[in-house]
């Protein structure tokens, strides 16, 4: 069983899920992927305690504060590849971007391999069944193309002029995923 409960955010509904104990879902209202990595029934619980210390956790962040995530259980379902793409994720500091480039490189040199596809690291991201908290906004095209997140281009620079990011560098392609 998965219970779920919603959270007003600034950048619109947010929908968390959990299987009693750890969160495994956190999606944007309509986001691409929605409860995608989910394929128990979900009930709706608000009471669950994990999702008390997620939204203390969304609490903080939507008030310019940089939340720690080592007080929250996480537990996004996906293989071992999208784990470790996700875990990288979460090294990423607030207020920084990378590129899905430089995370090919970093998945390459964790697996002992010469390179790795950045399009293979793009699924993997694209597929982050916890948003904003596994910060996959963070991550931007090469040369830095505002490209790829599954919450919309909209939510993205909302959530990096949120964290403060320089937004001079970056720019939204005229076409591709993120539109």
């Amino acid at each position: 069983m998965v219970y779920s409960t919603r959270y007003a955010s600034p950048i619109g509904s947010l929908m968390l899920a959990s299987d009693g104990g750890n969160l495994v879902g956190l999606w944007i209202e309509g986001q691409k992927y929605f409860a995608g990595a989910v394929a128990e029934e979900i009930t709706e619980q608000p009471d669950v305690p994990v999702f008390t210390a997620a939204q203390n956790w969304l609490d903080a962040y939507f008030t310019w504060q940089k939340p720690a995530l080592s007080g929250l259980p996480l537990a996004p379902k996906g293989g071992a590849f999208r784990r470790a793409v996700w875990d990288i994720l979460c090294e990423i500091p607030y207020g920084e971007v990378t590129t899905y480039g430089e995370i090919a490189r970093k998945m390459a040199a964790r697996m002992n391999k010469v390179n790795m596809s950045a399009q293979a690291i793009g699924g993997a991201v694209a597929h982050n069944p916890i948003s904003i908290i596994i910060p996959c906004h963070r991550v931007v095209g090469a040369h830095g193309s505002l490209t790829g997140y599954a919450g919309g281009i909209s939510k993205k620079i909302k959530l990096l002029e949120h964290e403060g990011v320089d937004m001079s560098c970056l720019f939204v392609p005229a076409q591709g995923t993120a539109l």
